[in-house]
């Protein structure tokens, strides 16, 4: 039974492990709270305790255990879009981002726990049908925003190389080129560009491969008749993901989970020049009546010999 006013003391005395109770009846608690509509008991507690706990160490122990036990909550009821079990898959998947993300600091865990946790991850992200950001009598649902940030800490993983990291390029190519009801509403355009970031600074997938990658992605966003009734939702969230990739390849981040890792975080991937033409290119043609056509190489003089 949810103990409301219990973790509302632990959160007021600084998230202190309380002494006298077993961490794992605790944790089951918690994990189990991740699911509450409420979204102070859900996100202010539940997760907020979570997250703290796991950053301090309290769970460096126990992290494959934990693991386990959010990955599991991915599956529950994928498919269906019932509030309790759509919230517990991407509260799930957020505080799963923060036991990778540990272990990217503390290095404890298998590569069997880590890449299995990773094809969870992927198989729900790819079959999440509810894609609901704001929620007036829940707050943020944010299944995609939520998988960003767990597809961002996993790109950053030493147990991923270039061919999982490839396939994450690929998960985020087909989530986006999935139909959609509704248009992003709540930055699910900027975490997954963020995310983006995170795995271009690992600078392990080849050129080529990324510029395949994007000319794929990028094939819905082409020229569109903006005389005729709304495209798809789903070709304005590509649309927003590539204005949100380039500007973030144009500027640069920080805090990305690899730059976080990294010994001499580096300001730009190294395919940041390639990037951006082919970024700018695929924006170009969608909207070629809005932006500024690069003109074509003239022709060499011609000469009488």
């Amino acid at each position: 039974m949810q103990r409301s006013s219990y973790w509302e003391r632990v959160v007021a005395e600084g998230y202190r492990v309380p002494q006298g109770e077993a961490l794992d009846e605790l944790t089951t608690e918690l994990v189990a709270m991740l699911s509450e509509p409420d979204p102070h008991v859900r996100d202010g507690i539940a997760y907020s305790v979570l997250q703290t706990w796991i950053c301090e160490g309290v769970y460096d122990h126990l992290l494959a255990g934990l693991g386990d036990g959010l990955a599991y909550g991915l599956r529950d009821g994928l498919g269906d879009t019932g509030d309790r079990v759509a919230l517990r898959r991407s509260y799930s998947a957020l505080t799963l981002a923060a036991v990778i993300a540990r272990d990217n600091l503390v290095q404890s865990l298998s590569p069997t726990a880590v890449l299995t946790w990773a094809d969870h991850a992927v198989a729900w992200l790819l079959g999440e049908e509810d894609l609901r950001a704001w929620v007036p009598e829940l707050g943020w649902v944010h299944a995609i925003t939520h998988g960003a940030d767990l597809l961002g800490v996993l790109s950053a993983s030493r147990h991923l190389g270039t061919d999982e990291l490839t396939v994450l390029l690929d998960v985020i190519a087909e989530r986006l080129l999935k139909p959609a009801e509704h248009q992003f509403e709540g930055l699910e355009d900027e975490r997954l560009a963020f995310a983006t970031m995170s795995l271009l600074h690992r600078d392990l997938v080849p050129t080529e491969a990324l510029e395949s990658w994007l000319d794929r992605l990028a094939r819905p966003a082409e020229d569109v008749d903006v005389s005729g009734p709304p495209g798809p939702a789903n070709r304005a969230n590509i649309v927003s993901y590539l204005k949100a990739l380039h500007l973030q390849l144009l500027l640069g981040v920080r805090g990305t989970p690899t730059q976080d890792v990294s010994p001499e975080p580096s300001a730009a991937p190294d395919a940041r020049s390639d990037l951006l033409i082919a970024l700018q290119k695929a924006l170009r043609s969608g909207s070629p009546w809005l932006y500024r056509q690069t003109a074509p190489s003239p022709a060499p003089p011609h000469t009488n010999r």
